[in-house]
């Protein structure tokens, strides 16, 4: 089986947030899980480097879009890196491999006839002596009165032109624009209406993609598809290979979501593998993101990819909901947010794993609190399991001298063991994260539960046999829990491993129980409580 994974490309613009590591999270868990199965995965995405927010924020620095996306690139590559997060490829789209290969994209969907020329009215600000990008459009959504950008309305997520809009302000330097002809080129996505119909009802009766997905799909097919340019006149970008548009851009609606392509084509290429035995008919593939991203998923891709005729669809579409933080929306211009790299100096990468996964937006808005996360940590990952763990091998360490006593393993145990592999399996694959990790965390309950009526400190005095089995069992608790969390909580499950001296990932029952422990560490560090009020203080105080 192949499965190909690809995560949302974050704008290299200013700094992750939680925001986008609750939706980016679950990219992770599938390719850590997928790989324990020993399927073949190939796990990609990186930074888009080419999208006019970095134009913006190079301008309100007054320094180059290349060392905006310098700086952000590395950032994100040392974020991701320290969350566990464990891609194939993480490349950025202003590389020379994307950009050769969008442009081979493009001149395959002109040779394929789904691309036109055709002259339009677009907005040219004076001031700034520019055609604006959609995004530095802003004013009106006239779909529901909100304040929104050119390109789409993050309110009622309908897809715009900058036309469109209402009371148009040029985002640099807040004129209004005029309008002036220019020439670009036309996607006929209009001519895949009836093949996205027919794609989109597939995906709903396999119950493959998220319901918001499908809802929100189907409300864009209602309406019709409508061409769409996929040039622009921008600054910075990849140019478009057709004599007589020199100058013009491919737009990042189409260059951005093709990078899943050329990043898994550059992969390809670096390790001498044929692209066509990862992108078939037959690929699995899970696109991770959030719920703003979804028509760029389910609309606007598989009709690129059915524009050159390759046939890896979208098989499954993981859209999160929105995280929001205190009870208010993540605001990055108010600086309400919390920072990823200032999270990740301060706080256990499995924590914050924990937190977004149990409390994943899988269905519905999530919130994101300070004193939901301390007591989540304090509660459930030291609390539970990382107090079943240590209470064990603490208690190995010091009553056997860190041999592990050899035993029987409790049968109703084990076949609720057997029996979460499946389940949290099937979990995983059908994009359940939050369900799944519940189930693991109902499973180390019952194991202290286990623990406490064994009462293992007097069955070695009154019942050696008895004992034996009771720590034997727990042991053979622990050495699954390495296999059932690696997906979920990889530093605590390495820690594991250390403890019980082994090395194997795999996705079934381990049985084969080590004769020793060796240095038994504490999994978590308890959290004062007073950091809750600090946190929040110092987001209140730091907020615009």
């Amino acid at each position: 089986m192949t499965i190909v994974i690809g995560g949302a490309w974050p704008y290299a613009n200013g700094s992750l947030h939680l925001g986008h590591i609750a939706a980016l999270l679950p990219g992770d868990i599938l390719a850590r899980y997928y790989r324990q199965k020993g399927e073949k995965v190939l796990y990609v995405s990186g930074s888009d480097c080419n999208g006019t927010p970095i134009s913006i924020r190079a301008n309100q620095e007054n320094t180059t879009p290349e060392a905006i996306a310098n700086r952000y690139h590395q950032e994100f590559k040392n974020c991701f890196k320290q969350l566990g997060f464990t891609y194939d490829f993480y490349t950025r789209t202003d590389a020379n491999h994307h950009h050769q290969s969008v442009q081979n994209i493009f001149k395959q969907l002109l040779h394929n006839g789904y691309l036109y020329r055709k002259r339009i009215e677009q907005a040219y600000c004076e001031h700034d002596k520019q055609f604006l990008p959609d995004r530095f459009v802003e004013g009106i959504c006239p779909n529901c009165g909100a304040k929104a950008r050119g390109d789409q309305c993050d309110h009622c997520s309908t897809i715009l032109d900058p036309l469109d809009l209402i009371d148009k302000k040029c985002k640099i330097c807040g004129n209004e624009p005029i309008i002036r002809e220019t020439e670009h080129f036309y996607f006929a996505f209009s001519r895949f209406q009836h093949a996205l119909e027919d794609f989109l009802q597939m995906a709903e009766e396999e119950h493959r993609w998220r319901d918001n997905a499908i809802q929100l799909t189907k409300r864009y097919l209602a309406e019709g598809v409508p061409d769409r340019a996929v040039t622009r006149d921008l600054p910075n970008g990849i140019s478009v290979p057709v004599e007589g548009f020199e100058g013009k851009k491919i737009y990042v609606w189409i260059e951005a979501v093709a990078g899943y392509l050329t990043a898994s084509l550059e992969w390809a290429k670096q390790h001498g593998e044929d692209i066509e035995t990862w992108w078939n008919d037959q690929t699995i593939s899970y696109y991770i993101h959030g719920k703003d991203n979804i028509p760029f998923h389910s609309v606007i891709w598989p009709s690129l990819l059915m524009g050159i005729g390759n046939q890896a669809l979208p098989t499954h579409i993981i859209s999160n909901e929105y995280l929001t933080l205190e009870k208010r929306k993540l605001s990055t211009s108010q600086n309400w947010a919390v920072w990823v790299p200032y999270i990740l100096e301060k706080y256990n990468p499995d924590s914050l794993r924990y937190f977004l996964t149990i409390n994943a937006p899988e269905n519905r808005d999530t919130d994101f609190s300070w004193r939901e996360f301390i007591y989540s940590h304090n509660g459930e990952l030291l609390g539970a399991y990382g107090n079943f763990v240590n209470r064990t091998l603490k208690f190995i360490e010091k009553s056997f001298e860190g041999n592990i006593p050899v035993g029987v393993i409790d049968l109703e145990i084990q076949n609720q063991t057997l029996k979460l592999y499946t389940e949290v399996g099937r979990q995983i694959e059908d994009g359940h994260f939050k369900r799944a990790l519940e189930e693991i965390f109902e499973y180390i309950r019952r194991a202290n539960k286990f623990f406490d009526e064994k009462q293992p400190w007097i069955q070695i005095k009154q019942n050696l046999i008895e004992g034996k089995n009771t720590l034997y069992t727990c042991c053979y608790i622990i050495l699954n829990l390495s296999q059932l969390l690696q997906p979920f909580l990889p530093f605590s499950t390495d820690k594991i491993k250390k403890m019980l001296g082994i090395d194997v990932i795999e996705w079934k029952e381990q049985t084969n129980i080590p004769p020793r422990i060796s240095h038994v560490i504490p999994l978590f560090e308890r959290l004062d409580t007073c950091l809750i009020d600090e946190e929040y203080n110092r987001l209140v105080n730091h907020s615009k």
